[in-house]
């Protein structure tokens, strides 16, 4: 609608005096003001620029380095040992005519002084690169720390003093390590041990041997070669490979869903809601383009993360292609794309350079609402096109959306800040099964109907008839964490910021004759309707195989678990082996994703959770052995775990460096059976945990019904399990837990039973009382 009102901004008509032309004035303020808005953000990124590029010193620096050397050349001492006299005398013909010999040698000190400056800043920004490369800091346990980390905590906070913008760290972050093949070899069978029978152990040391001996060699010089070049030796062969290139659905295998509170609804107004949360989102939109967030940081520490998923959280699409996927990301957008009852709507959130408060969106969004208008032939499931196989969806993207009317209604979708379903349905803990309906909440996020999101949008949100929601998020581009930081900031803001009256709505006025939401206009052929129907029978095969389960476990949290002196991730691991072997009988691979974030540009690393001090204790507990012994294999293997975490997170993973040597093998054309079989082994069990970073923004003493119930995915494996978990408070655990109903040894009910009983099991270990009370 924003081209309509700038079309009729300039009117005219042809009269026999000539012709008269008309101007809008109202129209032609609205065009002012958009104007100012996109040169007020011009400027505020050139001052960023700025900022990010003197970190971790200031602009205002280089006037005190100006003074000081201006100062001490009127002491009649010369600084620069020579230099400005240098200077001096190479500067162009043009100022020697112009200048007094004073003015020459006022701008060679200036000169001089700006050169300081500079060479100031990047030895700052070296001997910040170098103290984020120490990591020994994370290896020292909780009181005894040594002399050189207090050091270099001290150092750190000195030069992390001035007040960092989002990606002021970024240049200063060490590149991630490429391990030796010595250290990733030995680790990988030591990871493996417990899994293999005595002959497959011999068999896989042979083969290890021998890739370590002669192959591996070759490849690991070409990663080194590669580490040398590229930002991050990982990252961009990850994001190809393991995500882009895949030709399946990305609908349940990849994407993944977060959760709206547990106990609380704000409003039950179904448009109130999507008015305060499309807010919410705009509002961080605008922070992440003003670089006004926080740079996140290592719990607890002044230790900063890489920042670079937030470059392409809004603005951004998964487009397909027949042999890989693109991630296409467009500058703001002014308007956002909404799905309601098989109908595609434009709805603008800008209104000459001002976003439009959340009551007015309420209004837009109410009156998609109130559009009783039916979808157009073969609109209402075109959305399924994202949830099936990569290669139809790119032909017929090619074929028949790549001029005309479908064009441009897909480029709406594609450009579209983010993504918009309200859903008829109403979902939550609710009813007489509160437990049941979380499962159907969360299969509801994970994939729909499959063809109500559009599962190829950076995110998407839901929002249900109740006020319940939501949001769907596409993996390549990052990861969950980078998601739940949005997702928690938005809840947050709706529920505390912005809140409701009382009845219910959105605050704020309504400015009249704003734009209605515009109808995407479709041209939908035959063909393309064959295919939606083809993507919508194997996209709904793959939905109902779905097998989720979404529980609270109240029992304790991390308070406990903490009284203890254990990590309350690795109770948590250590619980989830005990519970996979009573479920199935045996150990598995198991991976819990580690971040890899103290890099840049890192994203994941893969702790491999079940090793051969879990399997002990598992063991020992299983078979009767002593609480002592019991208490004893569970301390060793809960601290043998957060080593494990503590090197994946410090570049001395397992599974990344083989993956990359891998892709080399594949480049090179050479065969090596290690890394085959390394590579096709499946993770039977896949966990995740749901980190909370912004705590501050819930005030849970106060309103402790404000419990985010975090987010979920998938199984990886067809005959496996997907576990993401969330520690929320100090007594709170949410469990996610998915697999396949095709799978006949899995349930994903069972197997939460058996989480629980594990959790509790290991507690009265060092709690007997427990143990006595549960009984």
């Amino acid at each position: 609608m924003a081209e309509a009102h700038q079309a009729v901004a300039f009117q005219f008509t042809i009269t026999p005096e000539g012709i008269d032309l008309q101007l809008s004035y109202q129209a032609l303020n609205q065009i002012y003001l958009s104007g100012v808005r996109s040169w007020k953000k011009r400027l505020s990124r050139m001052r960023n620029s700025l900022i990010k590029g003197v970190f971790p010193a200031s602009p205002s620096s280089w006037l005190f380095v100006v003074i000081a050397i201006l100062a001490t050349m009127y002491m009649r001492s010369d600084p620069s040992m020579g230099l400005i006299n240098k200077i001096q005398q190479h500067l162009p013909l043009s100022l020697h005519v112009s200048l007094s010999a004073q003015g020459q040698t006022m701008v060679s000190a200036l000169v001089f002084s700006t050169l300081l400056w500079l060479s100031l800043i990047l030895a700052l920004r070296f001997c910040l690169k170098l103290l984020l490369s120490y990591h020994q800091w994370m290896f020292e346990q909780h009181g005894r720390v040594s002399n050189v980390t207090k050091v270099w905590v001290t150092l750190l906070s000195l030069l992390s003093r001035r007040k960092p913008l989002l990606y002021s760290y970024q240049t200063s972050l060490p590149h991630q390590p490429v391990p030796a093949i010595k250290d990733t070899v030995s680790r990988y069978m030591n990871s493996v041990r417990p899994l293999l029978t005595d002959p497959e152990f011999k068999r896989m040391t042979e083969l290890a041997r021998d890739f370590e001996s002669n192959l591996g060699n070759r490849l690991q010089r070409y990663l080194k070669l590669k580490a040398l070049w590229a930002t991050n030796y990982v990252s961009d062969w990850w994001e190809e490979y393991i995500y882009l290139r895949s030709r399946g659905p990305i609908m349940v295998n990849s994407n993944y869903y977060g959760m709206d509170f547990l106990y609380v609804t704000p409003t039950p107004v179904q448009a109130a809601r999507a008015g305060n949360t499309i807010t919410a989102l705009l509002l961080y939109r605008r922070k992440v383009n003003r670089e006004e967030l926080k740079p996140s940081r290592v719990p607890g520490t002044v230790i900063p993360l890489c920042a670079a998923q937030y470059e392409r959280m809004f603005n951004t699409t998964r487009t397909p292609g027949e042999e890989t996927d693109v991630l296409q990301h467009w500058q703001d957008s002014e308007f956002i794309a909404v799905y309601h009852r098989g109908r595609y709507f434009r709805l603008w959130v800008y209104r000459a350079g001002r976003l439009l408060s959340p009551r007015e969106i309420e209004y837009q969004i109410q009156k998609i609402l109130d559009d009783s208008s039916p979808p157009q032939p073969g609109e209402d499931k075109l959305g399924v096109l994202t949830a099936g196989e990569r290669i139809p969806w790119a032909q017929m993207r090619k074929r028949y959306f790549s001029s005309g009317v479908n064009k441009r209604a897909l480029d709406y979708i594609e450009r579209a800040a983010f993504f918009v379903t309200l859903d008829d349905d109403e979902q939550g803990m609710k009813g007489d099964d509160p437990v049941g309906n979380l499962d159907r909440y969360a299969k509801s996020l994970l994939h729909g109907k499959c063809y109500d999101r559009w599962f190829d949008k950076s995110f998407s949100i839901v929002i249900y008839k109740n006020g319940k929601s939501g949001l769907n998020a596409e993996h390549s581009w990052a990861d969950a964490p980078t998601v739940a930081h949005l997702w928690e900031y938005t809840l947050a803001t709706d529920a505390f910021q912005l809140g409701y009256t009382e009845d219910g709505h959105c605050k704020g006025d309504i400015e009249p004759c704003l734009p209605p939401p515009q109808r995407l206009i479709w041209d939908i052929p035959s063909e393309v309707q064959e295919q939606v129907g083809r993507s919508l029978a194997l996209a709904q095969a793959v939905a109902d195989d779905v097998d989720c389960h979404v529980f609270p476990f109240r029992d304790f949290g991390k308070g406990r678990i903490k009284k203890l002196r254990i990590s309350p991730d690795a109770f948590i691991q250590l619980s989830l082996q005990l519970a996979y072997y009573r479920d199935r009988g045996g150990f598995c691979l198991t991976y819990e994703a580690s971040m890899t974030r103290l890099f840049r540009e890192g994203r994941t690393e893969t702790v491999r959770s079940c090793s051969n001090e879990s399997s002990a204790f598992v063991k020992a507990l299983e078979n009767g052995e002593s609480e002592d012994r019991c208490r004893s294999l569970f301390r060793l293997a809960a601290e043998n775990h957060q080593n494990l975490y503590r090197m994946a997170m410090t570049g001395a993973g397992i599974d990344r460096h083989l993956f990359c040597l891998y892709v080399v093998s594949k480049y090179l054309g050479v065969e090596s059976p290690f890394l085959k079989e390394v590579l096709s082994e499946p993770w039977r069990l896949s966990t995740s945990q749901t980190p909370v970073q912004q705590m501050e923004l819930f005030d849970l003493k106060n309103h402790p019904e404000y419990i985010s119930l975090g987010g979920g995915f998938g199984p990886v494996a067809d005959d496996g399990y997907g576990v993401s978990y969330i520690i929320v408070g100090e007594d709170m655990i949410n469990f996610h837990v998915s697999c396949k109903h095709s799978c006949s040894e899995t349930n994903s009910h069972r197997f939460g039973a058996q989480i629980s009983k594990a959790l509790q099991d290991n507690l009265a270990l060092f709690c007997p009382d427990t143990k006595k009370s549960s009984s």
